[in-house]
């Protein structure tokens, strides 16, 4: 079996534990080296580790230096796993030494970056893969095979909410490392929302108009809510409900599909989700209910699919086979800012008074990095 080296930077929650997922449910992979700022994230135990990743893989290297670790880890592949702000530039130090890339998302903070990252990484022999778990969960793995069995036809009117409760002390590890969940607009986290809808949408999101609320709880820098409402030149309508906090434990993930031959929803309430839909080709208009775990189908049966019910696995998996077999991106940088770069333009709505805004990509013709 070939073998691949790996390394991550950024070792807060999240990067500990997809890095223990990793190196120890991979047999392919070797956990070669580990960068962060601050050692203890390395050498000491963290929140709800049972021992410190230094003793997981004693063979692991830490590094405080990323340019360093590059340089002397012998890597074939990158996970990054930084705040949500800053993954573009420690994405393109790895392209740019071909080294291959499985990063987390939001892939940019802004349209300099998207630029910048587009250019780089097609120059680089290495590939790079978006980290959008979201996008294996169950419900889009069943959405795009409905969408290509013909049951739902078009989609003309798609919408998500992502809503988060105000944080407590059960989830202070998610600031352990940074602010980015305190000082980023909450649209600008729409990855999660956009990208299962967008695999079913055949063209680019290009206009958008959104509004917020302005802060309403306590410590709160920015808007609490943010509403955007994106189209496709095709007509295509996707709208997106995005908070950071909130005093409603009402649920996270929903998502609503309408499509000219059916319907499908996948409504989450705390622990309790349920997927439902209809289509005329079975010529039924009742809803049929589906168990609406997160596990995607293919590994239900298999013991090691953990993380976020599965999805991390399921991420994981793909990605190394791509990158051991010389497959395409599971999920393609193109595919990663097309689900990024509608928040960004969002957020710029919102400060311009909810202005509807064309958006550029680049890989148009006509793009320009329009602002900061």
């Amino acid at each position: 079996m070939k073998q691949i080296r790996v390394g991550v930077v950024g070792l807060g929650h999240r990067g500990r534990e997809v890095f223990k997922l990793a190196g120890g449910s991979f047999d392919e992979v070797i956990p070669a080296a580990a960068c962060d700022l601050f050692p203890h994230n390395f050498y000491e135990t963290q929140w709800l580790s049972d021992k410190p990743i230094s003793e997981y893989f004693p063979e692991c290297v830490f590094y405080d230096s990323y340019d360093k670790m590059l340089d002397e880890a012998n890597l074939d592949v990158v996970i990054v796993e930084t705040g949500a702000d800053v993954h573009a530039e420690f994405i393109a130090k790895a392209l740019r030494k071909n080294i291959n890339v499985l990063t987390d998302i939001p892939v940019v903070a802004n349209l300099k970056e998207a630029e910048m990252l587009w250019k780089v990484a097609q120059e680089s022999k290495a590939m790079v893969s978006v980290g959008a778990n979201p996008n294996e969960q169950k419900f889009c793995v069943l959405l795009q095979e409905f969408y290509h069995k013909g049951l739902l036809g078009k989609p003309y009117y798609l919408e998500a909410e992502y809503i988060h409760w105000e944080l407590n002390a059960v989830s202070k590890h998610l600031h352990e490392n940074g602010d980015w969940r305190k000082l980023l607009s909450p649209i600008r986290y729409c990855t999660h929302s956009l990208g299962p809808l967008l695999t079913v949408v055949e063209n680019d999101l290009r206009y958008v108009s959104a509004f917020g609320t302005g802060p309403q709880t306590p410590e709160s820098k920015k808007d609490d809510m943010v509403a955007a409402q994106f189209q496709t030149e095709d007509g295509v309508i996707v709208r997106l409900l995005r908070n950071g906090r909130c005093r409603a434990e009402c649920g996270r993930h929903n998502y609503r599909v309408f499509g000219t031959e059916g319907y499908m929803e996948k409504i989450e309430r705390m622990d309790n989700a349920h997927i439902r839909y209809n289509s005329m080709r079975e010529l039924d208009t009742k809803l049929h209910e589906i168990s609406g775990e997160k596990m995607p189908p293919a590994y239900k049966d298999n013991p090691k699919a953990v993380g976020h019910g599965g999805m991390d696995f399921a991420m994981l998996d793909h990605f190394f086979d791509a990158v051991i077999n010389n497959k395409p991106a599971p999920i393609s940088l193109r595919q990663g800012l097309a689900m990024t770069l509608p928040g960004i333009y969002a957020e710029e709505s919102v400060k311009r008074g909810g202005q509807v805004m064309r958006m550029k990509y680049p890989w148009d013709e006509d793009w320009t990095a329009e602002f900061d």
